[in-house]
């Protein structure tokens, strides 16, 4: 029988209460050393617990606002025991004893130590430094000097890497912030992983691909000191780092080519803008000019194509092409944008104040609307020029005239034809399949409906032979009449008012283009608008969240790199820096992050390499009792944590493993089979999915098209990236469709196949090298005579016991090889 929290409560033993000398009367009678503690300790609570333990409806009806709150507790009874400390229900809370708070994630171990000493000097209740009481976040946080002070809205300080006992260990100065924390716990880190584990590790997270055999028989035979750092080199030089780090930006960006919703219609050209992403990346580009031209690349000198492309970030988010209420759509579509653009490069959740001031942070409403200014203009996405722009140079336009103009004349001549075959049937719809009609990857079934009535079979395959044309045309239309996704605007900005409850029908004052005050910029100064077609406003909004000064920006940015290393950021919540989201286990090395990765003008390869050479990247994943007794999440960095293989970089794996993976790049996107019981899920069974030729379908998986209602099955099953919303992070879950997946699908089977045929072709017949072969490409190692004899046992008892061939056996080895742990897990 499970006992939760609160029975436990009702079968304790009457706890005792004990007053101590101290009031909030008495604070003199404190000790400074005691006070110090209490201090922390109601800081803790005010940072953690508050959000739900206050108000008029307490969860629990615990209130933790006085000393007296806790003693009289909730639901459940008093929070602490001063006769028992550690059977304080409070602190069984915080260490994850039964109920498990906060529920946002556990406390540090230094957190809880500080709890737990408190309420055994107990509980003594003091002011804060400022000499304020604790504030009941009754209402929302106001912006105050005091909660400007908050650690995330300060000046980034560098500061200087801390003197450790264990200087041997330490290869650069984040070595010594981390070792710091370790030693203070009385920790040591981890060793040093072996080679293989470390040559894996490093390509997979600068590439998301295996290394290949010959890569790995270099690394293991170069005994030089500077063999890691030649990998390194090598793997930013690959253009296949931007596929794997251009995936990570898509995530956070909501990446996709459809617009969800009912249709779920395409977005023309999308994957110009993945391409972009992939290209900045491998260029090093520096990470304040690449936020630059995606806010406001249309407004920066020399429009190039390429800066236009990059303002497609404000068309990759849902579309309503057909809203009831048309202003709350595009007050909808603004939100989405200024959603992203807080918690993607400020790590700050502006969004919680559009109907009213943020209840948690202090951003009040007006400050939502004033950033939504900067946005004023923005038209609302749309099929037609809004979201649509020729990218060719003018020169190039002129040199083309005639293929556009033979082009153009074979478009005409093509719609001529359809329509001819689709009049009849346009005049037999019904209202609601002419709403349908709009949407062009529905007009095949509807067609298909009135074959043997109004159309006949042959004028409906000419119909279908004649939209395939088309699409070839207009994909591979004159390189003169390309266009990008992409950002424009209205003549002149729209007045933007706060909304009360963001109602757009309900006006309030009228404001102008701001900052959150609570960072305490001064007030921006709007320039004349540097085109006809654009108001400079989203360049002064650019411009300051690039800015070095902004406190923000570099700390979110490094922050995501580290967590994509580490799998974990150094603050744990990485879109959100404010009051809710976690504090920094190490916030001098977030500080020294940030300000060495703006000093080193903002470049993300010089980022990785100081982070991939420290001894902290470089440990084991091993286990260690005692660090884990003391400190199981990991906080201090004494270990490296394994992961799994990423959605995308499983697939990748599996065909780099068979030797079939196309290392392409660029261009649009591909289609890969999907089986027809998944398809069977759309409202229109296949609508807007292709069908690649097979060497585009063993591409990388970061370019297969995005469809927000169709997810390809292995990518959804190992967690893909939500794309309705920013995606900060990626979970790794367990569950039964995967090993199902990996077991039984047609996918894997025909990967096992062609795999199967790869080994055989290698080398031969011979049953000891063709398992010798196989288990080495998805381990990247030499298998042990164990290993290889384990195998060959398989191969056998397949073919005496099951009555398989040799080349069915060898298949299904190759599914089994798939599913190591060794193959889906890094160390």
């Amino acid at each position: 029988m499970k006992i939760g929290f609160r029975q436990l409560l009702a079968f304790s033993p009457l706890l005792w209460v004990v007053t101590a000398f101290t009031t909030a009367n008495g604070q003199k009678n404190i000790a400074p050393e005691k006070r110090k503690v209490a201090q922390e300790a109601i800081a803790i609570l005010k940072q953690s617990c508050l959000s739900c333990h206050s108000g008029d409806k307490p969860m629990g009806n615990l209130k933790l606002l006085t000393r007296a709150d806790l003693i009289k507790g909730g639901l459940s009874g008093s929070a602490i025991n001063l006769a028992k400390p550690n059977e304080s229900l409070l602190l069984k809370a915080v260490r994850f004893q039964g109920r498990q708070m906060p529920p946002s994630g556990k406390l540090s171990i230094k957190q809880i130590e500080v709890l737990a000493k408190w309420i055994e000097q107990g509980a003594l209740w003091v002011a804060d430094k400022a000499g304020k009481s604790i504030p009941a976040p009754n209402t929302p946080p106001k912006v105050t000097p005091e909660t400007m002070k908050f650690w995330s809205f300060q000046p980034v300080k560098r500061p200087t890497p801390p003197t450790v006992k264990g200087k041997s260990w330490v290869k650069s100065p984040i070595d010594a912030f981390v070792l710091q924390g370790l030693e203070s716990a009385n920790l040591t880190p981890n060793p040093s992983a072996s080679k293989v584990a470390l040559l894996r590790r490093a390509t997979y997270d600068l590439t998301g691909l295996p290394p290949t055999p010959e890569e790995t028989r270099a690394f293991l035979t170069d005994t030089s000191t500077t063999a890691y750092q030649k990998v390194l080199d090598r793997l930013l030089a690959s253009p296949q780092y931007g596929v794997k780090w251009g995936r990570h930006w898509l995530d956070l960006v909501r990446y996709a080519e459809t617009n969800s919703y009912e249709r779920d219609g395409h977005k023309p050209n999308a994957w110009r803008y993945r391409d972009y992403v992939i290209r900045s990346f491998n260029a090093d580009k520096p990470y304040d000019e690449f936020v630059r031209e995606q806010l406001a690349g249309d407004e920066m000198p020399q429009r190039t194509p390429e800066k236009i492309i990059a303002t497609g970030f404000y068309r990759l988010g849902l579309w309503d092409d057909e809203p009831a209420d048309p202003k709350q759509a595009l007050f909808d579509d603004l939100d989405d944008i200024v959603s992203t653009t807080g918690q993607v490069f400020l790590g700050l959740t502006v969004n919680c104040a559009r109907c009213h001031d943020h209840k948690i942070d202090p951003i009040p409403q007006k400050d939502y609307y004033r950033m939504l200014s900067f946005l004023a203009g923005v038209r609302r996405h749309s099929y037609g020029e809004g979201s649509m722009r020729p990218i060719a140079p003018e020169a190039e336009v002129k040199l083309a005239h005639d293929a556009i103009k033979a082009h153009e004349a074979r478009m005409r001549e093509n719609m001529e034809a359809i329509q001819s075959i689709t009049k009849p049937a346009y005049a037999d719809l019904s209202p609601v399949e002419k709403e349908e009609w709009r949407n062009e990857d529905t007009r095949t079934q509807i067609v298909q409906k009135r074959v043997g009535k109004i159309l006949t079979q042959e004028s409906f395959d000419r119909y279908k032979t004649l939209r395939e044309a088309r699409k070839k045309m207009e994909q591979f239309q004159p390189p003169a009449l390309d266009t990008a996704l992409c950002v424009s605007e209205e003549g002149r900005p729209r007045t933007i008012h706060i909304l009360m409850r963001g109602n757009p029908h309900a006006e309030g004052d009228e404001v102008q283009p701001g900052f959150p005050s609570v960072l305490n910029f001064p007030e921006p100064t709007l320039p004349s608008a540097p085109y006809p077609d654009t108001s400079g406003r989203r360049t002064v909004l650019a411009n300051w969240i690039a800015s070095p000064k902004n406190p923000m920006t570099a700390r979110v940015v490094v922050n995501r790199v580290w967590q994509y290393h580490f799998g974990r950021g150094i603050v744990r919540t990485p879109s959100n820096f404010g009051f809710q989201g976690n504090r920094p286990t190490h916030p001098a090395l977030l500080d020294w992050l940030a300000d060495e990765f703006v000093q080193d003008g903002w470049k993300f390869k010089t980022l990785h390499r100081k982070i991939m050479l420290s001894a902290t990247y470089q440990m084991s994943v091993r286990n260690s009792a005692k660090a884990y007794a003391k400190d199981p999440e990991n906080d201090l960095f004494w270990r490296f944590d394994m992961r799994r293989l990423e959605a995308e970089e499983v697939r990748d794996s599996i065909l780099a493993a068979n030797g079939s993976l196309n290392l392409q790049l660029e261009g649009p996107s591909i289609y890969v089979k999907i089986p027809d019981v998944v398809l069977a899920g759309q409202s229109v069974p296949g609508a807007g999915w292709g069908n690649s030729p097979n060497d585009q379908q063993r591409r990388r998986s970061t370019y297969i098209y995005q469809k927000r209602s169709l997810a390809t099955p292995i990518i959804a099953s190992f967690d893909g990236p939500e794309t309705d919303l920013s995606c900060p992070l990626r979970f790794s879950t367990t569950q039964p469709t995967q090993a199902l997946g990996m077991l039984n699908s047609d996918f894997i089977n025909e990967e096992a196949q062609v795999f199967a045929s790869f080994v055989s072709k290698s080398v031969g017949s011979n049953p000891t090298k063709q398992v010798r072969l196989a288990l080495a490409r998805v381990m990247q190692r030499e298998p042990n005579s164990k290993e290889v004899e384990r195998g060959l046992r398989l191969l056998q008892t397949l073919q005496t016991k099951h009555h398989r061939t040799p080349e069915e056996s060898l298949k299904y080895f190759c599914v089994v090889a798939l599913n190591l742990n060794e193959f889906l897990y890094l160390e």
